[in-house]
């Protein structure tokens, strides 16, 4: 079975390593010691956790039927007269959004603004991680 050390449980979820804790402390999420005496999470624990989090969105999730919702900062936004690119930092994500300039001054994106990016696709490819 596979098995996560709270590091790698927070890059997969995209918190911080004090959260991860907070929730195994608090009884959210399951773990385990390892021989060494190391907090672990089951493979599918973990699994079960992420899912029970898409399953809790934003509240702001109720107005779009996508579900792919990662929120972040905004850490890079380029203009023109008619487009904008705005970086969008989602915990291990990066995110990168070409929208209209009108769009992102409706919406005062700017560096170090918080912001969602609402995913929604016909087609998703997974790969193995290695």
């Amino acid at each position: 079975m596979t098995t996560y050390r709270i590091g790698e449980a927070a890059e997969l979820l995209g918190v911080s390593v004090d959260t991860v804790r907070r929730w195994i402390d608090g009884g959210r999420l399951a773990a385990e010691r390892d021989d060494h005496g190391h907090r672990t999470i089951s493979g599918v624990d973990l699994a079960r956790f992420a899912k029970s989090l898409a399953d809790d969105p934003d509240e702001d999730a109720g107005r779009s039927s996508a579900r792919n919702r990662l929120r972040g900062i905004v850490t890079a936004v380029t203009r023109d007269s008619v487009m904008a690119q705005v970086d969008i930092q989602a915990g291990p994500f990066r995110v990168v959004s070409l929208m209209s300039r009108e769009a992102v001054d409706d919406l005062g994106l700017e560096v170090g603004s918080t912001a969602v990016a609402v995913i929604k696709s016909t087609t998703v490819v997974v790969e193995r991680a290695r």
